[in-house]
């Protein structure tokens, strides 16, 4: 039935005088019938109708898929397809055009991004005290590398470890005999090279110590120069002595720092070596261009292992003066040849001299070669002066158009005679508002060169330093183990109190060592204070010490904010954190006197009437609502204050003078981002 009308269909279409359809294959039936019909009828009449041609192609001609290049191309220069086509092409232009205009408007406003060494905290370690892996009592790398996730824990992401190069340790390791090892003491290179692995994969950064200006007398090259061996003969200072009565006359009164001639005569040369430091260490020539390039290999060699910045000691002590006149004496009536303490002369010879920034800058060179990879910037810090010449120590930083150190490391805090909030406020404000503008500040509370906090200004201080110490603007750096509040050793016998070994549990030896001593001691507190007993204790130094490093990492305007003085007197330092466009404040109020009462409103009119405690060093206050025109503190009590305002201190005229910013931002609220121009 099927076939029949498929047969019939054809036929039907012809007699009606319908179009055929050419391209339809008939049956062989059809075929036969359509050949005996043609032969009895006449050929069908042709019949014409007038149609449309423009009409007829339409019918004819549809876009489908797949349809050939020449049948596309009739299509596409059709109106309505070329105006749409040109009306996207536009659009796309356009969209293009604004979003390049609003990446490059973005990246122009944008402030800079805080580097690592700015970011984070630096936790400094004397690696002979914080842990030993192979139980001889003394601490070594393996042992830093053991206690890493400690590190992580502070949410601390830089470690500085002091000098650890092979040395007959003499000055406790600072005289090297060779830059290019370890000593055996500390481990191997191949336990540097994993310590420093193994902090990377943590995302840590490591800085070592590198003091450029004396050797070891034990260096071979001393040994060489000693003997006058070629280029060697003038690496280090030499001068002939005179000889009186059988005994040794030095070229001039210049006394060392630990006392005593800073000229030591060498019975192989037959001549004074000059020695900043102890006779043990002779300083090298800084004037012999090849000495400089000495220095410059080491650090290239010890960048190329990987580590991320060095910081610079001793380096005031680079240069002397050529002409060897006396240093003048502090005390012009005291008998010239009773002179044996340094502190007795003024060093305007040996320290600080013509050209010494020069070689600071040539070290910075250095460090540059190893920065240019995105990430991986170096990090160069130095000492400054010492002899609180504030503007001398400022020159480290180098000038907007030379760079030097990132800054020099600040111990004013460290340096202060007696503590008070008067004091506290004269150590801050003496680096802040003498650092060059657009540099970035920092600030230490111990040293492995000064007494620890607890020891020097009262262990019921300990925690209102460290909050002071990480909500100030800049980099704190912290010295292992005050994040606990360890104490010197109690002990007229020990030569070194403040290198007391880490106090990591209660177990023996404080967790420090499995063998059966220590080099130093164990402080008789370790029971309580260590590690362990106060990560589980809410209420602990380390607890208050971790959530100071979280606010202060994860809140913008402590991070990278302005900070205005609010006030201050002999017992509280009250100071404030805030960002332009945050309507969010920080405000510290810390105690280093006596129990103290103060009105802040009368002081900050705009002051809302109430504040939260964010935190506090007595951490069940945490969280309570306090009246700003009654706070009170006790003795060592430090409160973090936050409220909500619409009119910032910086911004008031009456605190003009007040308020500094090291790398300023604006933060907006609409796209959530920081931006420069305010």
């Amino acid at each position: 039935m099927v076939e029949e009308g498929a047969k019939s269909l054809p036929m039907e279409l012809s007699e009606k005088r319908g179009v055929e359809n050419n391209g339809f294959v008939q049956n062989e039936a059809f075929d036969d019938k359509e050949t005996e019909t043609s032969s009895q009828e006449e050929t069908p009449k042709t019949c014409n109708v007038d149609v449309d041609a423009a009409t007829a192609e339409e019918l004819v001609l549809k876009p489908y898929a797949g349809m050939p290049k020449e049948v596309l191309l009739k299509f596409s220069s059709q109106a309505r397809y070329r105006v749409t086509r040109e009306i996207l092409f536009w659009l796309i232009i356009v969209a293009a055009v604004v979003l390049v205009c609003a990446t490059i408007t973005i990246i122009a406003l944008s402030p800079k991004c805080l580097d690592w060494w700015q970011a984070s905290p630096i936790y400094q370690i004397y690696p002979r005290s914080f842990k030993d892996s192979d139980m001889d009592g003394n601490g070594d790398l393996k042992g830093v590398q053991e206690k890493l996730d400690h590190i992580t824990y502070l949410n601390i992401k830089t470690i500085w470890i002091t000098s650890f190069y092979k040395s007959p340790l003499k000055d406790l390791g600072y005289g090297a005999e060779d830059f290019y090892d370890i000593d055996p003491m500390f481990g191997s290179m191949s336990d540097f090279e994993n310590l420093l692995a193994a902090a990377h994969d943590r995302g840590l950064k490591v800085i070592m110590d590198l003091i450029p200006n004396h050797t070891s007398d034990k260096h071979q090259w001393f040994q060489l120069s000693r003997n006058r061996t070629g280029k060697y003969s003038d690496y280090y200072i030499w001068q002939d002595c005179g000889e009186a009565a059988g005994s040794i006359t030095p070229p001039n009164n210049w006394v060392s720092v630990f006392g005593n001639s800073s000229w030591q005569f060498d019975d192989v040369r037959k001549q004074c070596y000059f020695h900043q430091f102890g006779k043990e260490q002779p300083d090298l020539n800084f004037r012999n261009l090849a000495v400089q390039q000495e220095i410059s290999d080491i650090m290239k060699f010890w960048l190329n292992k990987g580590v991320d910045g060095f910081s610079f000691s001793a380096v005031k002590f680079l240069l002397e003066a050529t002409h060897l006149r006396d240093e003048p004496q502090v005390n012009k009536s005291q008998n010239s040849d009773t002179i044996t303490a340094y502190s007795q002369l003024y060093h305007d010879y040996t320290t600080t001299q013509v050209g010494m920034h020069d070689i600071i800058r040539s070290f910075r060179q250095t460090m540059n070669q190893f920065s240019r990879e995105p990430g991986r910037y170096r990090f160069m810090g130095s000492d400054g002066e010492e002899n609180e010449d504030i503007e001398a120590t400022m020159m480290y930083y180098g000038t907007s158009f030379i760079q030097e150190a990132d800054f020099p490391f600040n111990f004013n805090l460290m340096n202060m005679k007696n503590l008070s909030g008067n004091s506290v406020f004269e150590a801050v404000d003496s680096w802040m508002k003498n650092m060059p503008t657009g540099k970035w500040p920092n600030w230490a509370v111990g040293s492995p060169n000064a007494a620890r906090i607890s020891s020097r200004i009262g262990k019921e201080y300990i925690n209102v330093i460290n909050m002071l110490l990480l909500t100030l603007p800049g980099t704190p750096v912290t010295y292992y183990g005050e994040e606990i509040g360890m104490e010197n050793i109690a002990s007229e016998n020990v030569t070194f109190p403040e290198k007391s070994p880490m106090q990591w549990d209660g177990k023996v030896n404080a967790g420090f060592t499995e063998g059966n001593s220590s080099w130093l001691p164990v402080n008789s507190d370790y029971q309580s204070v260590n590690v362990e007993i106060q990560r589980a204790w809410s209420n602990s130094t380390l607890n208050l010490y971790r959530e100071l490093t979280s606010l202060r990492n994860n809140e913008l305007p402590i991070h990278r904010g302005w900070m205005c003085y609010i006030w201050n007197d002999n017992d509280i330092f009250v100071y404030v954190r805030e960002l332009d466009g945050l309507d969010r404040v920080f405000m510290m109020v810390l105690n280093f006197g006596q129990e103290s009462t103060i009105d802040l409103q009368a002081i900050v009119p705009s002051l809302p009437s109430e504040a939260i405690i964010r935190l506090s060093t007595n951490f069940s206050n945490a969280g309570k609502a306090v009246n700003t025109k009654l706070i009170k503190t006790e003795v060592g009590e430090g409160l973090v204050l936050e409220y909500k305002t619409m009119k910032p201190v910086h911004t008031m005229q009456a605190f003009q003078g007040k308020c500094f910013v090291a790398e300023k931002a604006c933060y907006s609220s609409a796209f959530n981002l920081l931006y420069m121009n305010c």
